[in-house]
């Protein structure tokens, strides 16, 4: 049974720094998201992609990956769909403009060696400017990678969080059911 949702009040928000949270994984995955960090919103309450405004979740039904929108009290549900979440940095923070290029990079390898273990077919990483920036690939676009991860295809997609300006909801839902559809058909 999920947990029933709450919200963080402000001083656990601000204790959140440095926090990690565990990720909901399993073997044989049709696709593993890899978000950039947790933000502090996240850590507090200790489930992927909390903080309200966050279209992760939402996307992840009008996309068709989830029968409904599920919240992120419920995310133990998603390996049972064939999904998993994880992070390339796992320690939180208020904005993911305080990671540096090493944590980035350090993360990339860290993801490497858990595709290797639990060998989902996609890694989708939420985020194409941290994925630039870990994998050198200054040019990389939106979707599928012609490099693989641990033999798991790279398909990298924008961050879904609601500061993301740069995509709309539909502009998100239609690039994560791209993925979806090359999943599925």
């Amino acid at each position: 049974m999920a947990e029933k949702p709450w919200k963080p009040n402000k001083e656990q928000i601000r204790q959140a720094a440095g926090k990690t949270v565990p990720d909901i994984i399993a073997k044989d995955l049709d696709v593993l998201f890899c978000g950039i960090n947790p933000g502090l919103y996240t850590a507090a309450v200790q489930h992927h992609f909390a903080r309200p405004g966050n279209r992760f979740w939402p996307t992840l039904y009008l996309s068709g990956f989830t029968p409904r929108i599920f919240s992120p009290f419920e995310e133990d549900i998603l390996p049972s769909l064939g999904i998993g979440i994880t992070n390339l940095v796992e320690r939180a923070t208020a904005d993911a403009s305080e990671l540096s290029f090493e944590e980035l990079s350090y993360g990339l390898k860290a993801l490497k060696n858990k595709v290797l273990q639990i060998r989902p077919k996609v890694v989708a990483i939420l985020g194409i400017g941290a994925y630039r920036i870990a994998s050198g690939h200054r040019r990389a676009v939106i979707g599928k990678q012609q490099e693989m991860i641990a033999r798991a295809l790279i398909w990298v997609l924008p961050n879904p969080s609601g500061i993301n300006a740069s995509y709309q909801t539909d502009d998100l839902v239609n690039l994560f059911r791209n993925l979806y559809d090359f999943i599925h058909l």
